[in-house]
């Protein structure tokens, strides 16, 4: 385990990756938990924030529920892929831009307010770079959710319950999401500094991201940590190419597992792309996740179709996804 692990500002985080207090004063709630005053819990998270570890108290959003989005992926030659990989950095549209070890190298999540303009950036970074993008939307969900204990207990999960119908999102759940994008702000009252930006009263604003919690439209609100920051280098994106008529039997069997963050199936991209179930794991030694991942395929099965693993190499980019981003960057 690194040691940053068991920093105290770490691990206060850690405690709050979910289930964020919705109340006036949140931070007195938390610090409460740790014999905390309010003011001394803000100064550990705003160090954490500092170092860069904290990206955000925020939310996790169902995908395709407040907007669009997508995962893409393109096989840049090496002698571009900096190059390319800036390009594609700059659209606001952009939220995670990470280099994969495979021909197809280039990995970065879309999001945006609707299908259209997820399918403009895609065709402008296509069209900027001269390269192909593979789009590549996910069609099922089985556990999403990064909120993984860094003290290591992993054997609790929120599993996706599948392709759940979720209420309507109307123009207020858009307009208090849009202004949560960076996070609530590290003072004693955040939900009243995040009401006066917007125009509501407090408790409205409260009411409100506990609907959205209620009707699964925000599937995890607290600390959004950045996981490399806190030694998690080892991280592989594990591919196979399952049947269809058994994949999402096999993949609830692989989300359960303790080791997996993330689980999910996506459209192939026949003959470029022909896997459909992904899962991440994140670890900090690499012989540990191979091991992890040759374990997980036994286990469930996956040993007996084609795969692929795809470590990470480079963070180009991490960021909130931006629903408000529409025709990107400096195109």
């Amino acid at each position: 385990m690194n040691v940053i692990a068991h920093n105290p500002a770490v691990m206060l985080a850690d405690q709050w990756q979910r289930g964020f207090p919705l109340q006036p004063d949140p931070f007195a709630a938390v610090g409460a938990q740790s014999g905390l005053s309010g003011n001394e819990a803000i100064e550990l998270l705003q160090s954490l924030y500092d170092q860069g570890v904290l990206a955000r108290i925020g939310a996790a959003i169902r995908p395709n529920t407040a907007g669009a989005s997508t995962l893409a992926a393109m096989a840049v030659p090496e002698d571009r892929l900096h190059d390319v990989a800036m390009q594609v950095s700059e659209y606001p549209g952009v939220n995670h831009n990470y280099e994969r070890e495979h021909v197809i190298n280039l990995w970065f999540v879309v999001t945006a307010d609707n299908r259209n303009q997820v399918n403009w950036i895609l065709t402008d970074i296509a069209g900027r770079s001269g390269i192909e993008v593979l789009d590549l939307p996910l069609q099922q969900s089985y556990h999403i959710d990064l909120g993984f204990s860094i003290a290591g207990d992993r054997t609790s999960k929120n599993m996706d319950a599948g392709n759940v119908q979720t209420p309507p999102v109307d123009d207020l759940d858009r307009k208090l999401l849009r202004a949560l994008e960076d996070g609530l702000c590290l003072v004693m009252r955040p939900y009243y500094e995040l009401a006066n930006r917007i125009g509501w009263r407090e408790s409205d604003v409260i009411a409100r991201l506990q609907s959205l919690i209620d009707r699964g439209i925000i599937t995890r609100f607290g600390c959004i940590l950045r996981h490399r920051k806190l030694g998690y280098l080892a991280n592989a994106m594990a591919v196979w190419d399952v049947p269809d008529d058994r994949v999402d039997d096999i993949a609830k069997l692989l989300a359960r597992r303790d080791e997996v963050t993330l689980c999910y199936r996506r459209s192939r991209r026949q003959p470029i792309w022909p896997y459909n179930l992904f899962a991440m794991i994140h670890g900090q030694e690499r012989d540990v996740v191979v091991r992890q991942i040759a374990q997980a395929a036994k286990a469930t099965g996956l040993q007996q179709f084609a795969s692929a693993t795809l470590f990470s190499r480079s963070c180009f980019k991490q960021s909130a996804a931006r629903l408000s981003s529409a025709t990107g960057g400096t195109a």
